[in-house]
């Protein structure tokens, strides 16, 4: 049997991370429907029977009625295709939400928050989904597979091997529990990162999210595509976001000030299909302002900066002078002693200060 497994698509977010760029955040949404529909023309030109979505299809707080008619409406092209949906954190099963109240497309099963089993011809498929925005409890602790013989899938929205108090708000799991149980294949969400190839025969993956929606998930982003016999696996990534997000360290020690950092950054060799998060590293002795750096450079590709530098002076030596710049770094080594502000606040009081003292 042969199927496609995503989770994560988190429709009509926000995008908070793409605010420092006019509309990026709107035309990340229509980016959104685009991958949405690559996978939807996938599965019919490979005529794949089973679509696995494990969770936070969308985001309950943000979504709108056209966006659903829109993932509903494609739903309708791919008739032969059977559509499982586990809710998640982000997408519960809640009384108000459009699992429950809209009318979906007839090829789509929507799981909620009772172990349900649906038998098909080539196996049999069981799903768990969120009824809230918190699972506290591991629902499989007395679950027993009904027909080993046949091929048993498990679609749910977990956490698994929770290490915090945090993580195990979102249906904890135990790996070793799970891969006790039996599933020939168990479709997981809510772990951002593709986890399909990190062990000999992986039968227990996260597909992770169908397109990045910052800079911590680095990398490439898409579907699983599968085919499942009862004792053999095949799986293949297959990536569907066309904007990566990317991290570059950029060593600013030799710059001596704020616009030739920002003429150096425009010039930087950057792809154009990628965002950028500049990570600032090595010394420096000019201030570092970096939200007014980021609106004067002129790469769009350039969304964040990152200060990772220190202070280029001898701040031990300064001190001791009897100067205005020895009274100013006493008094905040002062300051930074009593606690009563932030490092970050004292480094940015320092640069400012020591630069204005030149």
């Amino acid at each position: 049997m042969k199927f496609v497994h995503i989770a994560d698509m988190h429709f009509d977010i926000p995008f908070a991370s793409l605010e420092s760029r006019i509309g990026l955040g709107d035309k990340r949404r229509l980016q959104q429907r685009k991958v949405f529909k690559k996978m939807i023309e996938y599965i019919k030109e490979n005529k794949i029977p089973y679509l696995f979505i494990a969770g936070d299809l969308y985001e309950h707080e943000y979504i709108r009625n056209s966006t659903i008619e829109y993932i509903n409406q494609l739903f309708e092209e791919i008739p032969d295709t059977q559509i499982y949906i586990t809710p998640g954190n982000h997408d519960p099963f809640l009384n108000n939400s459009y699992y429950s109240k809209f009318s979906w497309a007839h090829n789509v099963h929507i799981f909620n928050d009772k172990i349900e089993k649906i038998e098909q011809p080539d196996c049999n498929i069981y799903g768990l989904g969120f009824k809230d925005f918190y699972m506290m409890q591991n629902q499989l602790e007395s679950f027993q597979l009904e027909n080993k013989e046949k091929i048993n899938i498990f679609i749910t929205h977990a956490s698994l091997d929770s290490s915090t108090m945090e993580e195990r708000q979102y249906n904890p799991i135990g790996k070793g529990f799970l891969k006790s149980l039996g599933f020939d294949y168990v479709a997981l969400g809510h772990i951002h990162k593709n986890s399909y190839q990190d062990e000999a025969d992986q039968r227990i993956v996260y597909p992770g999210s169908m397109i990045s929606l910052g800079f911590d998930e680095l990398g490439s982003h898409g579907m699983i595509v599968g085919e499942l016999e009862k004792k053999e696996l095949k799986l293949t990534f297959i990536p569907l976001d066309e904007q990566e997000f990317v991290t570059k360290k950029f060593d600013i020690t030799t710059i001596s000030s704020q616009e030739e950092l920002i003429e150096k950054l425009n010039e930087l060799d950057l792809e154009k299909d990628k965002f950028y998060e500049i990570v600032l590293v090595g010394v420096h002795q000019f201030e570092l302002n970096k939200m007014k750096i980021l609106k004067l450079i002129e790469k769009e590709e350039i969304l964040k900066l990152k200060d990772e530098t220190t202070l280029g002076y001898d701040l031990e030596k300064l001190k001791e002078e009897n100067t205005l710049k020895g009274i100013f770094v006493r008094q905040l080594l002062e300051e930074k002693t009593k606690e009563n502000y932030s490092e970050e606040t004292i480094k940015k009081a320092m640069e400012i200060g020591l630069e204005i003292l030149e």
